[in-house]
């Protein structure tokens, strides 16, 4: 818990993900499936699976728990 309090906190680098990631990542912490991020970005679910994938490994989480950490504390451009 701890370390993932520490990465949730780390300093944002925006320019490692895309706009298209950024939203991805947003759904992600809302607790969304694959098929769901699919469905309300209107993707499929493949490329959804390959964008979460992507996420992960740019930013070195290993789950998508972490990731909903990251975008509660680093929300995009509103």
């Amino acid at each position: 818990m701890q370390r993932l309090r520490a990465l949730a906190a780390a300093p944002l680098n925006r320019a490692t993900l895309s706009p298209r990631e950024r939203e991805v990542a947003a759904v992600v912490a809302a607790g969304k499936s694959n098929r769901e991020i699919a469905t309300v970005l209107v993707l499929s679910e493949r490329t959804a699976q390959n964008h979460v994938q992507h996420i992960l490994t740019e930013l070195g989480f290993t789950n998508r728990s972490q990731i909903a950490a990251w975008a509660s504390r680093n929300p995009g451009p509103k």
